[in-house]
């Protein structure tokens, strides 16, 4: 294959990965905890040689990251609904093992522990569930201590991490470490109870985003069809030359 036609398809391919990372975020717009995905381009280089004698060039994506920063909390009034202003997790028992989340958007299951919607247990301190009783309210501080008829009945605690960016993303809203020795650390920052963080999903920059890729998917599969066709009419020639 011929360095352009080879460079064009490695873009095309690239572009296609990029829009299904931006379909997934324009998908989870209204996610609450959602944290849009990005990728890193760079350029790699083949091994072979080409017929200029030069390593081939192409365009990949490195790796896709996660923008971890916040979104807009928005008042729901309801006591089971729970932002956090700053940096921060909540942590959860997830069938994968222990997972972090920044979507509060819980319930109580009937025995009174607080869940996901999912239906995971949410850790308080010591890892232990957070357990209150359902036929009562309860309140919880932006410290995240819990009271219930004045008592103290339990904490809902925010871990963070040194670096977010060490994180795996598991399914749309919740995270784990990469390296699962990677201990979290307490978070300096604030609960709200009845209200919840939205995606910090930007809808005007996704929609822009959006259609320059597919420009630029289009302009590279110009340039595919230009090479086949240079190609095609090389090997016209060498026909006529030799007949």
């Amino acid at each position: 294959m011929d360095p352009l036609t080879l460079t064009a398809a490695s873009g095309m391919r690239a572009r296609m990965e990029s829009l299904e990372l931006l379909a997934n975020n324009v998908a989870n717009t209204d996610t609450s905890g959602y944290k849009t995905d990005r990728e890193f381009y760079n350029l790699y280089l083949s091994p072979e040689v080409n017929d200029t004698g030069d390593p081939a060039t192409m365009p990949v994506i490195e790796k896709n990251y996660t923008d971890y920063s916040q979104g807009t909390l928005r008042v729901t009034s309801n006591p089971l609904d729970f932002g956090i202003q700053g940096r921060g997790f909540f942590a959860v028992d997830s069938p994968a093992g222990v997972a972090y989340t920044r979507s509060g958007a819980f319930q109580l299951s009937r025995s009174g522990t607080l869940v996901t919607q999912d239906g995971y247990s949410v850790r308080g301190a010591a890892g232990k569930p957070i357990q209150v009783d359902p036929s009562l309210p309860f309140t919880v501080t932006p410290d995240g201590a819990i009271t219930q008829s004045g008592n103290a009945v339990g904490q809902l605690p925010v871990y963070d991490f040194v670096n977010p960016g060490d994180l795996v993303k598991q399914g749309n809203t919740l995270f784990h470490p990469a390296d699962p020795n990677t201990k979290p650390a307490a978070a300096q920052a604030d609960v709200r109870q009845g209200q919840l963080e939205g995606s910090n999903v930007g809808n005007a920059e996704s929609a822009v985003r959006l259609v320059s890729v597919m420009r630029q998917f289009e302009m590279l599969q110009r340039a595919v069809h230009i090479g086949m066709e240079m190609n095609r009419k090389a090997i016209d020639e060498v026909a006529r030359v030799g007949s």
